[in-house]
């Protein structure tokens, strides 16, 4: 669940799949969110493979329960492999995963129009995503940046 306001928030919600469940209806359930929603967005960013299994990660924006305590994300660094050929990173930290979700939201939000009318129901969230993400100058926002330390890759 992600939020934008001061910065990048998110809150993490683990969840199987019920008997005859798809992981799209799942994802809806654990999030409170029907399927037929306009203004909020539930869209599965990544997935990653973790011994015995497959684990989708979805984003769902804006966060449909905004009291709940969420974690910052300061700085949002999405993890990386060490070379072009080896993209799985040795390890990927919950933070990395919103904050790749929230690169992915700025791509639909450029390129899918289902996405942008959405999400400009929200114009915190909207202009979060926006390229200049409205920081001082129209510099790039955090999220856009290159990493910061290559050697930690």
């Amino acid at each position: 669940m992600l939020r934008a306001g001061d910065g990048w928030s998110y809150r993490r919600v683990v969840v199987s799949p019920g008997p005859g469940e798809s992981p799209d209806e799942a994802a809806r359930r654990a999030a409170g969110v029907e399927a037929g929603a306009r203004d909020v967005v539930v869209h599965s960013t990544s997935w990653r493979h973790l011994p015995g299994e497959i684990v989708l990660t979805y984003a769902v924006c804006p966060d449909p329960e905004p009291w709940l305590p969420a974690a910052g994300l300061p700085a949002p660094e999405v993890a990386r492999g060490a070379a072009p050929a080896t993209p799985s990173p040795e390890r990927v930290e919950v933070a990395q995963v919103a904050a790749h979700a929230i690169r992915h939201l700025a791509f639909l939000m450029a390129e899918d129009p289902v996405v942008r009318e959405a999400l400009a129901r929200h114009p915190q969230v909207a202009i979060a995503l926006s390229p200049s993400g409205a920081t001082p100058g129209g510099r790039a926002p955090a999220w856009a940046a290159p990493p910061s330390d290559t050697s930690a890759r």
